[in-house]
C-alpha cells in the first residue's frame, strides 16, 4: 500500500492514507477467509456518489447546449462499470487487490466488476483521507479522456437506451432479454439474448446481467441497423 498511497500523492500533490487504501482493495471475497476483514464496499458506495458528482459538474460546463437525457447518456457511458474497469490499469489497480481463494483463481484481478468496484473505493478513500480536491483530481487523471471520447461515440454511449430507440422507431416495441447463467457463484457467466417484436436479434455474455444485457444489446442494434 506504501508503493500505492505513492502513486496516488503523485498524481494529487498530498499524502493518501494507506489504510485506507488497504481497505479499498479488499474485495468482499477476502475478508470472508480473514476473520471479517474490513472490505472496500462502504468505500465503493462513498467513491460511487464523489465519481458521480465530479463527472457530472464536468460534463455539465463542458456541453452547455447538451439537453439533460443527452448529458445522462454521457455519463452513463464514462462511469459504467466497462468503462471504470477499463481505466484501472492506469493505477495497475488490479495487482495491488486482496482476493480471497476462490477470486483468486477464477482471476478476479482481471475482473472488470471487481476493477470498477475498485475505482470506485480508490476515489472513496481518496475523499476520506484527502478532500474533494483530491478526489476530483483522481478522477479526472483516470477519466478525461474518457470523457473527451464519450462526446464522439453515438449509440455506443448507451446500447440499451439506442437499442430502445431503434426499436421504437421501427415499431417492434421494446426490447426484452432473456438471461441464463451457469458457472459456480464466485465466477457466474450471464448470457443474455435481445428479443425484439418478437424475434432474437442479438446476444451477448458478461459476468453480471446487466454486462451481458448491454452486449446482447450492442449485437442487436448493429443487427437491425445492417438490415437498414
Amino acid at each position: 500500500m506504501v508503493e500505492l498511497a505513492a502513486r496516488l500523492e503523485e498524481v494529487v500533490g498530498v499524502p493518501v492514507d494507506a489504510d485506507l487504501l488497504l481497505q479499498a482493495v479488499t474485495h468482499r471475497s477476502f475478508s470472508y477467509e480473514n476473520d471479517d476483514a474490513p472490505h472496500n464496499e462502504r468505500l465503493e458506495f462513498l467513491g460511487d456518489s464523489v465519481l458521480g458528482l465530479v463527472v457530472t459538474n464536468h460534463l455539465y460546463r463542458a456541453n452547455p447546449d447538451l439537453p439533460e437525457g443527452e448529458l445522462a447518456k454521457l455519463r452513463s457511458a464514462v462511469v459504467s462499470a466497462r468503462a471504470l474497469g477499463g481505466e484501472a490499469g492506469r493505477l495497475d489497480l488490479g495487482d495491488y487487490f486482496r482476493l480471497g481463494r476462490g477470486e483468486e483463481n477464477s482471476g478476479g484481478r482481471a475482473k472488470n466488476s471487481i476493477l470498477a468496484d475498485g475505482v470506485e473505493a480508490v476515489i472513496g478513500a481518496v475523499y476520506l483521507s484527502s478532500g474533494l480536491d483530491a478526489a476530483t483530481t483522481v478522477v479526472h487523471h483516470l477519466l478525461d479522456e474518457l470523457m473527451e471520447q464519450s462526446q464522439t461515440m453515438g449509440a455506443a454511449l448507451d446500447w440499451k437506451t439506442s437499442l430502445q430507440e431503434l426499436g421504437s422507431a421501427r415499431g417492434l416495441g421494446l426490447p426484452e432479454y432473456r438471461i441464463t447463467d451457469s458457472g459456480p457463484d464466485h465466477a457466474k457467466l450471464f448470457e443474455a439474448t435481445a428479443v425484439l417484436g418478437g424475434e432474437e436479434a442479438g446476444t451477448g455474455s458478461g459476468p453480471t446481467k446487466k454486462a451481458a444485457e448491454m452486449m446482447a444489446a450492442e449485437a442487436a442494434w448493429h443487427h437491425l441497423t445492417a438490415q437498414g
